[in-house]
């Protein structure tokens, strides 16, 4: 089989083992953060309502406490979105055990820092994928050891075949690649990635990757760069588009995912007959 041939047909499969593969015609929907605008994010109860939305992906972003455990969070550091204080990394899980995630409003919830393990487990009997993202640390560096823990949990609850793992890192991607050829990867681009070069050459870059799929930030995806993924056998997620004319407009484009703050209503307009 031809690579680029080979990997739209991996994409395919992926979405055919999902379980939750959408119709014909129509892009999956991934909730972002399982669903940020809605829901305090990266928090089971936003997954939870995410997959009774019925999406066929949650997306998430990953780091690595101080004892190596695997936790969700988008964030490296947890002000933000937390009631914790300082670096993920350098906290450990007994360390987090007290801390609550805040709402978008700022408000705190009783929702507790997710571990990957947590969000695997609440995944594995439904039918939705996964869109998993390797985060850096505070100071810009990669977690050492990152990737294995995050395949070795995916492996370990048979969810590798419904796992995208993506990154903005190049490094991050071939690494896991390395380690496992056969693990879906996407590869994040977005302006600053780019660095003056167009949305195409993100394509390019990523198929130099092995990467199955490239993630791009909405405003540079166009008509050039979905037939440049499609020339390259890679299939295109657009993120993050949270307005309606915004995701009409990659919807129009043909993007394959739309990743959306607001998975409610990128679903009803992704299945809106066109």
């Amino acid at each position: 089989m031809r690579r680029g041939a080979g990997l739209a047909a991996l994409g395919l499969a992926l979405m055919a083992a999902a379980g939750a593969a959408p119709a014909p015609g129509r892009p999956a929907v991934a909730a972002h953060r399982g669903g940020a605008l809605l829901w305090p994010e990266n928090s089971l109860l936003a997954f939870r309502n995410a997959l009774d939305l019925g999406v066929e992906y949650v997306e998430t972003d990953v780091h690595l406490t101080a004892d190596g455990e695997v936790v969700v969070m988008h964030d490296p550091t947890l002000e933000r979105t937390s009631t914790g204080l300082g670096a993920l990394r350098e906290r450990t899980l007994a360390d987090l055990a007290p801390v609550r995630l805040k709402g978008g409003d700022g408000a705190v919830t009783g929702e507790p820092v997710p571990t990957l393990a947590r969000l695997l487990d609440l995944l594995a009997p439904s039918r939705a994928g996964l869109l998993l993202e390797i985060k850096v640390d505070d100071r810009g560096r990669r977690y050492p050891g990152i990737e294995e823990k995050v395949l070795a949990s995916v492996r370990d609850r048979g969810l590798a075949s419904r796992t995208l793992v993506m990154a903005f890192e190049p490094e991050t991607v071939e690494r896991i690649r390395e380690l496992d050829p056969a693990a879906p990867t996407v590869l994040l681009i977005g302006r600053r990635q780019l660095g003056g070069a167009s949305a195409a050459e993100g394509v390019t870059r990523a198929r130099a990757l092995g990467a199955a799929a490239v993630g791009i930030q909405h405003r540079l995806v166009d008509a050039g760069v979905v037939a440049a993924a499609r020339r390259a056998g890679l299939r295109v997620a657009a993120w993050t588009v949270n307005e309606e004319a915004d995701i009409r407009r990659v919807i129009d484009l043909g993007v394959d995912v739309v990743i959306s703050d607001r998975p409610d209503l990128a679903q009803r307009l992704a299945a809106a007959p066109r």
